[in-house]
């Protein structure tokens, strides 16, 4: 089993630790799901697992559907435009999609939006437009 599948197959059956999974660790299961399975059913089995991890830890609240997609399909975008042959290489050549505090997403999404109770719920399209 390489270190993609591996990711998928700890966190699918909840055995990472609680307090071990951060921002880069998403966007690197989101990267493991694209390079196994075709992008809708990647995204299906993504988000399903993420939704699962944050039952398990009382934190549903947490779950953000649009944060979710909008990261996941930077990822597929930014897959598609590289040539890159694992993760290490593509966290190399995207340094701005592992910022979380401050990140790309701020240029896609206004102030609140992300937070709002509908982009929790169900995926928002992107409300801000570049100057």
């Amino acid at each position: 089993m390489n270190s993609d599948e591996r990711l998928i197959h700890d966190f699918e059956n909840d055995t990472l630790p609680d307090n071990s999974f951060h921002h880069a660790d998403h966007l690197h299961l989101a990267f493991a799901y694209l390079c196994r399975f075709p992008v809708l059913l990647a995204l299906e089995k993504f988000s399903a697992a993420l939704q699962r991890f944050a039952a398990a830890r009382g934190k549903t609240q947490l779950y953000n559907e649009t944060i979710t997609c909008a990261y996941f399909f930077l990822i597929r975008e930014r897959m598609a435009r590289g040539d890159e042959a694992g993760w290490e290489e593509f966290a190399r050549r995207n340094p701005d999609l592992l910022t979380w505090k401050e990140g790309i997403l701020e240029s896609y999404y206004r102030e609140g939006t992300l937070g709002s109770k509908l982009a929790r719920r169900v995926f928002v399209l992107p409300d801000k437009c570049s100057q």
